[in-house]
Parts: structure tokens; sequence; C-alpha cells
């Protein structure tokens, strides 16, 4: 049994009483030194012991609540990629995931029949596959009627409005911008309504009209109570972008947050040390259930847009640079953090990029050690590049399922046809890292992808979507066990965010954050796990579901 400090017992030297304790048939605690256990112990929302039935009792006193459950008891899942306030917003309107071009126009078509009075046409999840030539939201004018559209691509960096967008916006074609974002045009130059990242896109949603804070605060705590139930207990959430903070500060006065989040601040291509300043100062700042902490860089784009940095051009001749114009400035601003311990993520998809932020990281030297450094994405490396994360202690933070759902075996899909057979096969190599000895954090990069844990761990050990069982997996090579997928999923996480002293096992002194599974997780084929029923969840020692 893991006891605690004697600094942490009563002046009489009897044990502090737990305000809950905890029993189920099982508990996996992925703490190496303790694996197994039966009943835990919480207080001030904190572990306070962890052992059997017999070794807790002495936890008990007069007003602790006991629960006790048939079923098995885990560190609560960390989703440690997801853009929940940013998600919320991007997802007004229509969920346009998997629809081909004709279910498209005509959902855009009832749309705008049902709902007369909108100003705006929104829509979210598109699928690049449907054009069958260059990007273009014109092809949308003659169902959308002359109102606005903005319809968001899945990859969630580009988007396409049409004419009437176009025209509100003032869009001309020859925009340019401090980073790569970009404006597509015709071969007459003028404007198609594709907008490539985020400085374009910015340029139609400021002419859309926003929600009130309590509004978006509503449908935020929805997204948060509907994760929660899939046994998610905290996020890592790479942005806070306003109104994030004016949002979550409103639901903390309203209601309690169902999910811990933890905000990482994106750090813009083209900014300043002033700007970096304020957001240094915003480390550490939160609320009750939510803190600032850590920043996010984007070294590149998406291979299904033409912007993820790559070695070698795609077959279009796209995939050449960075969206850092100066890439010179992105080491400045990484060692800006790693000198004030601030621990970094960086969006790196392309294998050119993600060796340029190995490269950025190594040249740290001792800075290195003073926080934790993760690449998010990784979607296509080759050999030599696998075995630098382990060897430079960064983590790896994946979400196999955008491999799953976004890529075929046959590769006929666009990200495929884009990168080639030699770097398709070298995409999400999940075992390959985990073999290599690094750290694999697992998540979903909502509204990327659907957030259930549950699938999203079926979907890496299948190397398919676990809903299809017709589909052929994709490098099966690459899957994981169902040991490894929650590790990425509690102990992965935490180590991968600086935060293994606090969470990530079930480990006395840390957050007493916990999911309940109705039957052992770990003894169920994917298909099983997928389905396996959520009895509870809880926050520092709070039921959430």
């Amino acid at each position: 049994m893991t006891i605690e400090s004697s600094t942490t017992l009563s002046a009489r030297g009897d044990v502090k009483p737990a305000e809950l304790i905890i029993s189920a048939a099982a508990v996996h605690t992925f703490d190496p030194e303790n694996p197994a256990a039966s009943c835990v112990a919480v207080r001030d929302g904190r572990i306070a012991a962890v052992g059997t039935p017999a070794e807790v009792e002495p936890y008990r006193g007069e007003s602790t609540v006991t629960l006790t459950f048939d079923g098995t008891l885990t560190p609560g899942l960390t989703d440690a990629h997801t853009h929940v306030v940013m998600g919320t917003i991007w997802t007004r309107g229509l969920d346009l995931t998997d629809l081909s071009l004709d279910q498209v126009r005509e959902a855009l078509a009832a749309h705008i029949v049902v709902n007369p009075d909108e100003a705006w046409v929104r829509g979210w999840g598109l699928d690049p596959n449907i054009f069958t030539s260059e990007f273009d939201g014109r092809i949308f004018d003659e169902a959308t009627r002359g109102r606005p559209m903005f319809l968001r691509m899945r990859d969630g960096h580009s988007a396409v409005t049409n004419s009437a967008g176009i025209r509100i916006a003032g869009i001309s074609g020859t925009e340019t911008f401090r980073d790569e974002s970009a404006v597509g045009v015709d071969d007459s130059g003028a404007p198609t309504g594709y907008l490539l990242e985020f400085s374009a896109m910015d340029l139609v949603l400021d002419h859309c009209p926003e929600e009130s804070t309590a509004e978006l605060g509503a449908r935020l705590l929805d997204v948060l109570r509907r994760m929660a139930a899939t046994g998610i207990t905290s996020t890592h959430v790479l942005d806070f972008n306003p109104p994030a903070a004016e949002v979550v500060e409103w639901i903390e006065e309203n209601h309690d947050l169902p999910v811990r989040l933890r905000f990482s601040p994106l750090i813009f291509p083209g900014t300043t040390p002033a700007d970096w300043e304020a957001v240094a100062a915003l480390q550490g700042t939160g609320g009750r259930r939510w803190t600032v902490d850590g920043v996010k860089f984007m070294i590149d784009g998406t291979v299904d847009n033409g912007s993820a940095w790559l070695e070698h051009p795609d077959v279009f001749g796209q995939g050449t640079k960075s969206i850092w114009t100066d890439t010179e400035d992105y080491r400045r601003a990484l060692a800006f953090f790693a000198e004030r311990g601030v621990s970094t993520a960086t969006h790196a998809i392309g294998d050119r990029g993600v060796q340029f932020v190995l490269d950025a990281v190594e040249a740290l030297g001792d800075l290195r050690d003073r926080s934790a450094h993760r690449i998010e994405h990784i979607e296509t490396i080759p050999d030599e590049t696998v075995s630098r994360f382990s060897a430079l202690g960064v983590a790896a933070s994946m979400q196999p399922i955008h491999g799953t759902h976004h890529t075929k075996a046959d590769r006929s899909d666009n990200w495929s046809q884009r990168l080639g057979a030699e770097r398709a096969g070298r995409g999400w190599r999940c075992r390959d890292l985990r073999d290599s000895g690094a750290i694999l954090a697992l998540g979903s990069d909502w509204p990327i992808t659907p957030w259930d844990p549950r699938e999203m761990m079926a979907d890496s050990i299948l190397r398919r979507p676990v809903r299809r069982p017709e589909v052929a997996p994709v490098q099966p090579e690459q899957a994981l066990t169902v040991e490894q997928v929650f590790e990425g999923y509690t102990s992965h996480a935490a180590i991968a965010a600086n935060l293994f002293d606090s969470a990530g096992t079930v480990t006395v002194g840390k957050h007493a954050d916990f999911t309940v599974f109705a039957v052992d997780p770990l003894q169920l084929d994917a298909e099983a796990l997928a389905d396996v029923e959520i009895t509870a969840c809880f926050v520092a020692g709070e039921r959430t579901v």
C-alpha cells in the first residue's frame, strides 16, 4: 500500500480522515511501483491512499463518504489535444462530416429554407476530397441563394466562402499576410473563396455575427458534459484565443466545469517579444478547474491543403515551406519560453517540419531541460527521425484517428495522393515511436475528429475505423496495444505536459481524477472497448458523471 507522509497526520498521530473512499473490483493505477489495487481514499481533492479495503480503512472517518463500484477504476482519461472553445465556435451550423458534394449542396439548400432569417450559412467538417480540382467556394452559390457562407474544412486550417462572402469581406485576391496564409484565386486572378490558414479565414469571420458569452458558454458546457460522459476528466486545450477566458469564467461563475482544462496559448508567426512576454505572464493563471500552462506553436499547416512542410514537394509542387516566414523567429520564440521554464507544444505534420522542430529543441542545449517539449500530429516521418524523440526527451502527441478516418489502405485519398506511396507509408508511426522509447500522448484534436476516447483507442488498436469492419486497416504494423492506448490517455499524456507530479497515475498526492468503467477495459478487444460503459468520472474527488 502507498501511505501518505507523516506530515499529513493529525496531532494525535491518527490518520486524518478522507472525505471519500472508492472501492472497485479492480484499480489499474498505471503506477509501476503499485500497479494494482481495489480501493482509493481522497482528501482535499488529492489521493490520500491507494491499496486494499483493509489498507485504506484507517482513512475512514465519521463523515467519510464511501462509494463501491463493480467495475474498474483507472486514472482519469486525458485527451491530450483539443480545441474545446474554438471547436465550440467552429461547430456552429451544419455538420458536413463525410458528406459528398451533392449532399453538401442539398444540406445547404435545406438549411436556408428552414432558417430564412439567418444572416450567414455556416458549416464545418467539409471533406477536401469533394473538390475535383481547385478548392472553390463559388460552386455553392446556387445552393446558398445569395446568402453569405463560411464552410470550414475538416482539417481546421482552411475554409471556403461563396461569392456573397467574398463580396462582404471585400476579398480581392491580392491580400498579403504576415504568415503564410493565402486566399485562392483562379486563372484570371479572381478570388475563388478558398481561405488558407487562420489569417485568411479571419477576413471572412470578422464579418460573421458572434454569440453572446452566455450563449457560447452554454454550448461549451454541453460539449464538456458530453465529453465527460465518454470518460474524459481533463484535456489539453492547445489555444487560448479570445473569448476563451471570458467563457470559462462565465461557466465557473454559474456552474462547475465537468472537465479539467489546461490551456496553452498559440504563439503566431510574426508576433514579437512583447507579445511573448504577455503570454508568459498568463502562465499559472486560471480558475477552479482551468489553468493556463504552456504555449503552442504551429510550424506548418496540413497535407490535405498543401501547407505541411515537406522535405520534398507534394505531387502538386506544394509543401515546401514553413508557415513561419522567418523560421529563425520560431527558434527565438522557442528559446524565450524554454528559458522561462514554459512547456511547449509545436504542431508539425510534414517530415521537414518535424525535423526542424527537433533540431530547434536540440539547439536549446541545457535550456531544453527547464520544461517539457512535445510535437503535435507527426503525420509522416522517415526512420531516422523516429529515434530522435526519445533521444531528445521530446514527447510525441498524436491522433491516429486522423489516419483511420481520413486515409485509406489503397492510398486513393487526397492525403496519400499528395504525398505519394513512400511518404504515405510512413504515416502515423505510433508503434515505432513507442518501441523506440518515446512518450506518446494520444488525443482527438476535436473538432477535427470525434472526441470519444473509447473509439479513439479502438481505432489505434485496429488501425481502421472501429465502426467500419469492412474497411482495410491502414499500416496495421503501427497498431498499439490496449495498455499502450491507455497510457497515451493517462501517464504519457501527463508526462507530455510536464504534469506527471500531479496527474497520470493513481498515486498518493496526485489529483483525484478517475474514470470508472463497468468492466475491466484492459481485458476487452477493440470492438468491445469502443462500447464499454462509463460508470462514473471524478475530478478532484468530485463526481462529474
